[in-house]
């Protein structure tokens, strides 16, 4: 495997009443194209503020984030937006499916953002939510939908535009036990099968173990980054 993206001595800090608040201290992390990390650490440590800054959604306050060897911070508001829409999946704890619209519809709205043709956008999210197991419920409206259901919706939906990275925060963080390994078997599957690099925070040290590698964070520092594993060997499970 070769380097995807690669954070270089990130700091990153919030104004608040009080004055400046550092999250980030000095963060240096490479990952590998292909590979499956798993990002753990205590609430508040910085863990989703570095999924953010790896996903271009804010910029560091000092240091560099580089993808392909491209620096992120180069880039000005609009070629940030089309890194975002093009090269980066999103999924978060909480789906944000729109509770108006079917899971067809919700996979297709970004592709239709993206100005794809609706014949062509329909296609793509079909072809999604097939993927994910969910051939059977379309036309569902999330309110219709498990909170499985809901969050394999949320998964197609960060697969539209083709990305070459999903960004994951927390996302078996509001299922339950059997649901979430569920979940977790599909990124997994997803990651083996279409060799996206996956970056996924969570507080579950179960799954942690389970991805390639673990990086910790302690306030907002990388303390602990073992060798990376050899994978395992998981298939996807459906429900």
């Amino acid at each position: 495997m070769s380097e995807f993206i690669r954070a270089d001595g990130v700091y990153k800090s919030f104004q608040i009443d009080g004055g400046p608040v550092e999250v980030l201290k000095g963060v240096d992390l490479s990952i590998e194209k292909g590979e499956f990390i798993a990002i753990v650490g205590p609430s508040g440590a910085g863990k989703s503020t570095l999924l953010h800054l790896l996903g271009a959604l804010d910029r560091p306050t000092e240091g560099e984030i580089f993808c392909e060897n491209v620096s992120l911070g180069q880039m000005d508001n609009g070629q940030l937006a089309d890194f975002r829409n093009r090269t980066v999946g999103f999924i978060f704890q909480f789906h944000h499916l729109l509770p108006e619209f079917t899971a067809l519809e919700n996979v297709m709205m970004p592709l239709l953002v993206a100005r794809r043709k609706r014949s062509q956008a329909r296609e793509i999210a079909a072809s999604l939510l097939r993927d994910v197991g969910l051939e059977s419920r379309l036309l569902h409206r999330p309110s219709e939908l498990s909170g499985g259901e809901q969050q394999r919706v949320a998964i197609a939906r960060a697969l539209g535009a083709g990305p070459k990275i999903i960004l994951a925060d927390e996302p078996t963080g509001n299922l339950d036990t059997k649901t979430g390994d569920a979940t977790f078997e599909l990124l997994h599957w997803l990651n083996r099968e279409r060799g996206l690099t996956f970056v996924m925070v969570t507080h579950n040290e179960k799954l942690a173990h389970r991805s390639d590698r673990i990086v910790t964070i302690l306030d907002g520092r990388i303390v602990e980054e073992p060798v990376r594993q050899a994978p395992a060997n998981h298939s996807m499970i459906s429900g």
